[in-house]
């Protein structure tokens, strides 16, 4: 399949996963653009990968990672609390801007941890992968990151997640 044909399919479940590994849309069409270039530009070795996605999920990681890294010195960085949640009037909606608040003062790799995990349902085996890291790092990064949002939240997050995730 050629790069536009495969990026077209594959353009929406691309933005989603960005969006829920950055808590923000415009930062997550940001890194998804800037990786779908760099694709475009290796997309004759890409394209012969066994899971073309696999390997593009884990450029959008690498990206936002480094974008962090890169932005956090020249852009301003004030409290995302302050004015960018609104709650909802519906508690569903409310619980999930509480939720992303507090994603998104996890640190870059226990977030990218948590959306691999949970989002993009990866094994520790998997994200060690994109991570390049053991899985027990993986393992060690998703429990403090629940461990914080537990104590952040005050609520009961499911911390038995090895049986489904150890394959």
């Amino acid at each position: 399949m050629g790069f536009e044909a495969w990026a077209r399919t594959n353009l929406a479940g691309l933005l989603r996963f960005a969006t829920v590994l950055c808590c923000d849309v415009g930062v997550g069409e940001d890194v998804v653009q800037e990786v779908l270039i760099k694709a475009h530009r290796r997309w004759d070795r890409i394209a012969c990968l066994d899971r073309p996605e696999m390997y593009v999920r884990r450029m959008i990681v690498n990206e936002y990672l480094s974008w962090r890294r890169k932005w956090s010195r020249y852009v301003p960085s004030a409290d995302i609390s302050l004015g960018l949640v609104v709650p909802d009037p519906a508690q569903r909606h409310a619980e999930h801007a509480e939720l992303i608040a507090e994603l998104v003062k996890l640190p870059p790799r226990q977030r990218a941890v948590l959306a691999l995990r949970y989002y993009a349902d990866l094994s520790d085996v998997e994200i060690a992968e994109m991570l390049s890291c053991r899985p027990v790092t993986v393992r060690t990064q998703a429990s403090r990151a629940l461990a914080k949002l537990r104590v952040e939240l005050g609520a009961e997050i499911p911390t038995n997640t090895g049986a489904h995730h150890a394959h």
